[in-house]
């Protein structure tokens, strides 16, 4: 299957759908069964497989909420996806172990993504602009 940017495209949105609609099966059922995801600088390090990468969202939706994502830009290779994302929303739990207090939070992230020859996301690795998000919560 020939990956286009429009395909590679469709896939980022829906899987940052499901994530604005803390859906993890949804999220889930975008990566492969043997997955990486890597949020770099997360206590854990990188999750490999479905199981693991449940643990990282079950988390992440618990600390963050009302998540809404704008493409800043993005770059494309032969299966993989460089992507520069605004995220917003608000800090309800302890995201990255600060106190959130319900506070707005806005902050930007850069994933890449790599596909397997079928479409489906092999591997996340996504960067935190870590300097905004304790600048806001600290």
């Amino acid at each position: 299957m020939a990956l286009t940017y429009e395909f590679m495209d469709r896939k980022i949105e829906e899987h940052f759908g499901f994530e604005a609609r803390d859906d993890i099966d949804g999220v889930l059922s975008t990566l492969t069964p043997d997955c990486e995801h890597d949020v770099v600088g997360w206590p854990g390090g990188p999750s490999i497989g479905h199981a693991q990468a449940r643990k990282f969202y079950e988390a992440l939706f618990a600390d963050l909420a009302e998540s809404k994502t704008e493409c800043v830009r993005r770059l494309y290779g032969d299966h993989f996806l460089i992507d520069e994302t605004l995220w917003r929303g608000r800090a309800v739990g302890r995201p990255f172990g600060l106190e959130g207090k319900g506070r707005p939070l806005a902050f930007r992230m850069l994933h890449v993504l790599e596909f397997t020859n079928a479409g489906d996301i092999q591997r996340e690795q996504v960067w935190l602009d870590f300097g905004a998000i304790l600048q806001q919560l600290s």
